[in-house]
């Protein structure tokens, strides 16, 4: 079985490279990020004539999230308990859904954007919730995965120069002791930096020409319990998808289980 993650950077503007991909990699279930569509917006015949059923959870231009499956989605759940809002809005973050033998859970985590802007607390105060949100499906028998673009560096390895972040936000001490409880509750990193220059990044802005010279971050992860890291027999980053015009800013992490 195949799951993989992949932050889009808009479906619409990535649909054709979206259903390229998934003729390509073959994945069983797809965790997708930052949709920038609503619901009634996304394309479903499109994404249901390449053999995926959707769920999805979008409100407009920002945010959004999604899961793809070719194996089925059942008990479907838009949001995570207690979940913050932002102004007065609970944004659409979190969907997680039963795919065949596996439970997962696509997550945008917010940005924090400045340790002195607002988002900041928003986003640890998300990452808390979550924490408590995982707990159920994280100690359960079947196979559960919180998979996505959680916008934080798990240590100054996943990041192309910590120099050149210094303080900022995706490398603070905070969101990182915030991601720890998350994990604490009972989940792993099923793919962390398997070597100090192997570079795994998941992330390159658009910018300065970041990804030629691959100044990247790895803030895309995929956190299993242990039902679904003792299936695990593969993950790598495809890197490749972030190649090539018109692609997202993130590239797909993928996972294969024995499954």
């Amino acid at each position: 079985m195949r799951v993989a993650t992949w932050n889009i950077n808009s479906l619409k503007a990535r649909l054709e490279r979206l259903i390229g991909w998934l003729e390509t990699a073959e994945p069983d279930v797809v965790c997708l990020q930052e949709l920038k569509c609503a619901d009634a917006d996304v394309p479903i015949e499109a994404i249901s004539a390449a053999g995926y059923e959707t769920a999805s959870w979008g409100l407009g231009r920002w945010n959004g999230v999604a899961i793809l499956s070719r194996v089925g989605i059942a008990d479907v759940r838009r949001g995570i308990t207690d979940q913050p809002v932002f102004g007065d809005e609970a944004e659409p973050r979190a969907i997680t859904a039963t795919c065949g033998p596996v439970r997962v859970q696509s997550l945008y985590i917010p940005n924090g954007r400045d340790v002195a802007d607002p988002h900041f607390p928003y986003k640890l105060a998300f990452l808390k919730a979550l924490a408590a949100d995982v707990k159920d499906d994280a100690a359960g028998a079947r196979p559960f995965a919180a998979l996505g673009d959680f916008n934080i560096c798990p240590t100054d390895d996943d990041v192309w120069d910590v120099d050149e972040w210094p303080g900022t936000t995706h490398t603070t001490q905070d969101e990182r002791d915030a991601l720890a409880a998350v994990q604490a509750a009972g989940l792993v990193d099923v793919y962390p930096r398997p070597l100090k220059h192997a570079q795994p990044f998941t992330f390159w802005d658009y910018r300065n020409l970041d990804f030629p010279k691959n100044r990247g971050l790895r803030i895309d992860l995929a956190l299993a319990n242990p039902a679904f890291k003792a299936a695990v027999t593969d993950a790598y980053v495809d890197r490749n998808e972030r190649k090539g015009k018109g692609a997202s800013d993130h590239a797909p992490l993928v996972v294969d289980l024995d499954l």
